[in-house]
């Protein structure tokens, strides 16, 4: 087999979540762009309009589907609708995200459900739905995660947020050895500085731009398909015997501190 062979999706069928902007809509379209045929769904599944546009000019078939990960039943449901309308689940990427910029002594604990929530325990059942599909197709998968730098650094008033995304790497690794044995790989990206709307007010200071910048050592913020030769990789042959592992994708930034 050709190495260029062991990249291509065909045949494959993948469910990204929150993916009508940002990270999770690029990546459903790099998905498509190597061949597998995509569920995309968000809270609003109206918003996922300009995403299913960009995966159907790519000649791949795409379902939207509208669904909040907080809701563990909602999961479950959107997971089956996404494997009965493709015809199967191969790959889930776990993208949906969410974010308050709070001083910890401000938060209040309803926004560390909705954060905490969102990121972590709606990535565990969202999983494990999709593990119970492909465990009963008997197909195997894999399944890829989204943290963060915060999975590894602290960064004030993102408490919450680096709460869950270091809960995500140990979600990773143990998933990864428990369901190894159904033929399930689960792995992990850490996306460094991505400016997209979540992360949008950060960016607004001219201040903080410097300062990254001059920790970054590629010099650069990334770009969203920065991203995508790494989901691809984890969610490909070409990484078959690669299992519970993060892929910071940061520009050398965790490299160099």
């Amino acid at each position: 087999m050709s190495p260029l062979a062991l990249f291509n999706l065909e045949g494959r069928k993948a469910l990204v979540t929150g993916a009508s902007r940002g990270i999770g809509q690029a990546l459903a379209v790099a998905l498509g762009g190597a061949g597998a045929d995509v569920a995309v769904s968000a809270r609003d599944e109206a918003s996922l309009i300009e995403t299913v546009a960009a995966i159907e000019a790519l000649g791949r078939r795409v379902v939207p589907l509208g669904h909040d990960v907080r809701d563990v039943a909602g999961s479950r449901i959107v997971v089956e609708r996404a494997a009965e309308a493709l015809g199967g689940l191969d790959i889930l990427v776990n993208n949906a995200g969410y974010e308050e910029v709070t001083p910890s002594l401000d938060i209040e604990e309803d926004v560390w459900d909705r954060v905490v929530d969102t990121n972590l325990k709606g990535a565990f059942f969202v999983a494990q739905a999709a593990a119970r599909r492909m465990q009963a197709d008997g197909r195997g998968g894999a399944i890829i995660n989204l943290a963060s730098l915060t999975s590894y650094v602290g960064v004030p008033t993102a408490v919450p947020y680096g709460a869950s995304k270091a809960g995500i790497l140990g979600m990773t690794t143990a998933l990864a050895t428990e369901w190894a044995s159904l033929g399930i790989r689960v792995n992990a990206v850490a996306p460094g500085y991505f400016r997209t709307a979540m992360t949008d007010v950060f960016y607004r200071d001219d201040a903080w731009q410097a300062s990254m910048l001059a920790k970054i050592p590629l010099g650069r913020f990334g770009a969203l398909g920065d991203l995508a030769g790494a989901v691809i990789f984890l969610a490909s042959d070409a990484s078959a015997y690669v299992t519970g592992q993060c892929i910071p994708v940061d520009g050398g930034y965790l490299a160099s501190i």
